[in-house]
């Protein structure tokens, strides 16, 4: 199967090993991988501060470029859905087939174990937009527990919001250091040593308060985890 990668912004220039843990991850479960080299911001920081009418030529530009893939792979919750519930509110159809990377593997491939191996202990944080946005479910949580060697721990106050809310978090910067603590002390509850979500931008945030607090806690994107092997482990 022939698929594009849309990396989205934060995981090219900040965060690129997600990137490339995708495309070993979906190579090989058989899929050939495209990165257009067009690509460029969805649009979504435009959009949530309130400048629609600059969003709309990137959501228009993210049509053109990705036309013609049998699927559109994003490893963020909150990019897929940026493109699929709110690019029709600009008047722009986004292209069939943008899925989340855990909604691509369970619901177009088919596949729950992807052959991983992560002898770790995990705790998964839903992120707001996989969760509320596109109902991704139980899909991740799914994976992890297919995964050799992997114990999965309940995150307690898992559906609640980890307060980055990528521009919430600097216009209300109290409020939402102050749920981020509270996410931090439930992560750091369960005694995992790896926090894993589908999303990069809320693990920054959350990783940047366990940091300062030394808990000694990684972060792990999921894409990372599901791509690890024996041969490659982390």
């Amino acid at each position: 199967m022939r698929v594009a990668l849309f990396v989205t912004c934060v995981n090219d220039t900040l965060f690129p090993g997600t990137g490339r843990a995708t495309v070993r991850l979906l190579e090989r479960l058989g899929c050939t991988v495209d990165f257009p080299s067009a690509q460029t911001c969805c649009g979504q920081m435009h959009f949530n501060t309130g400048y629609r009418d600059d969003a709309r030529p990137m959501a228009q530009r993210f049509g053109e470029v990705f036309s013609g893939y049998e699927a559109v792979v994003v490893p963020s919750g909150s990019c897929a859905a940026m493109v699929r519930e709110w690019y029709p509110t600009l008047g722009v159809e986004p292209p069939g087939g943008v899925y989340e990377l855990s909604e691509f593997l369970v619901d177009v491939l088919g596949v729950v174990d992807v052959g991983a191996y992560f002898p770790h202990t995990v705790t998964y944080h839903p992120t707001c937009h996989s969760l509320r946005s596109l109902r991704v479910g139980s899909r991740p949580e799914r994976l992890l527990s297919e995964v050799r060697g992997l114990k999965l721990l309940p995150l307690g106050g898992a559906e609640e919001c980890c307060g980055f809310g990528g521009t919430f978090s600097v216009k209300n910067p109290a409020v939402s250091a102050a749920m981020c603590t509270d996410k931090v002390r439930n992560v750091l509850d369960t005694g995992a040593e790896v926090l894993c979500a589908a999303d990069n931008s809320c693990l920054m945030h959350i990783g940047g308060t366990m940091r300062r607090q030394r808990a000694g806690v990684r972060t792990m994107h999921l894409a990372q985890i599901l791509a690890s092997t024996e041969e490659n482990p982390s």
